[in-house]
């Protein structure tokens, strides 16, 4: 009768083992358009903070913007933004964002904001944004953006 009720044990306590590796493996994939959110989140405070080169890091190699800008573009006008303001904000409209496979499209309005720290801000631009983005090991990259000023 021991016999059995320990046989019984292991595999409960093995089927409760599985269970939860289960339910930890299934939490720990984060469904691509949350973290699509989250990248576009921490962009937002790398540039918030100042932070160009993390700012950054959310962008592709091969990034293309309205103009012909490139990468090297981008990180001018942001590296200037970032010396021009002691104190930038940005907000984000709602985004609209479509997933399809390993790439996005992602449609919000900008607001951006900047100056030398004041109370109030010296300086004010608003912007419809479509931006393309891709998945790259598992981090989304900014590959593709265009804006009109409102």
């Amino acid at each position: 009768m021991t016999y059995g009720f320990g046989v019984f044990k292991v595999r409960y306590v093995a089927g409760c083992l599985l269970a939860l590796l289960l339910l930890l493996g299934g939490c720990s994939r984060t469904p691509p358009e949350q973290r699509l959110r989250e990248q576009l989140a921490s962009m937002q405070e790398a540039l918030e903070q100042r932070q160009a080169s993390a700012f950054m890091d959310g962008v592709a190699a091969d990034f293309a913007g309205d103009g012909g800008m490139d990468r090297a573009a981008l990180q001018q006008i942001v590296r200037a933004q970032v010396l021009a303001n002691a104190r930038i904000g940005l907000t984000l409209g709602p985004a609209e964002i479509e997933v399809r496979g390993e790439r996005a499209t992602v449609r919000f309005s900008a607001v951006a904001t900047g100056g030398g720290g004041r109370f109030l801000p010296d300086r004010a631009q608003a912007w419809d944004v479509t931006s393309g983005w891709r998945d790259e090991d598992g981090q989304w990259r900014l590959y593709y953006a265009e804006w009109t000023p409102l």
